[in-house]
């Protein structure tokens, strides 16, 4: 389970879905460029720009196009690739050039999040389970995190739901 690094402590927001996939078709959508733009992001979102440097201190880069005009820059700093059982970074919203950015609409949000992600083989299914905490964040941030959770399953189930979508359609 991730922790954050230092400060207060916070609850950890968890999300599990069962894929229609085998593990290592999972982990492909997840590590692979060119399957991973296919897929990520929230819903109605569409993925302009992306790049992915998979190792360790690595950086997936990406800009999204929203219905409403402009675009969502967000990033994550890669710190663990433990093929095919987990992916762990620094979820971040982002600026064009892959700079650390605050969110756009919510200025006590932590600037980062913990991330791990685990693949657990299931027969020919893949139990995905996400796990998410505040990184070195204030209590505000917590507090804004944590109040969030809601939001944060919808926006990860829909994230999951074009996952599903994608891996039913290769």
């Amino acid at each position: 389970m991730p922790s954050a690094a230092s400060g207060p402590s916070s609850k950890t927001f968890e999300i599990a879905r069962l894929l229609p996939a085998p593990r290592d078709a999972v982990w492909a959508a997840f590590t692979l460029l060119e399957q991973l733009k296919q897929w990520w992001g929230p819903v109605g979102l569409t993925m302009q720009s992306c790049t992915l440097d998979l190792r360790p201190g690595g950086l997936f880069h990406y800009g999204m196009a929203m219905p409403i005009g402009g675009t969502m820059w967000g990033r994550w700093v890669i710190r663990a690739v433990d093929a095919p059982e987990r992916l762990e970074w620094l979820n971040a919203f982002s600026d064009p050039q892959g700079g650390l950015s605050r969110h756009p609409m919510a200025p006590t949000w932590p600037a980062e999040m913990l991330c791990t992600v685990a693949f657990e083989a299931k027969g020919d299914q893949t139990l995905l389970t996400l796990r998410s905490v505040p990184f070195e964040a204030s209590a505000a941030e917590i507090a804004t995190f944590e109040a969030g959770f809601a939001s944060m399953t919808q926006g990860f189930g829909g994230t999951f739901d074009q996952l599903a979508s994608f891996l039913a359609r290769k």
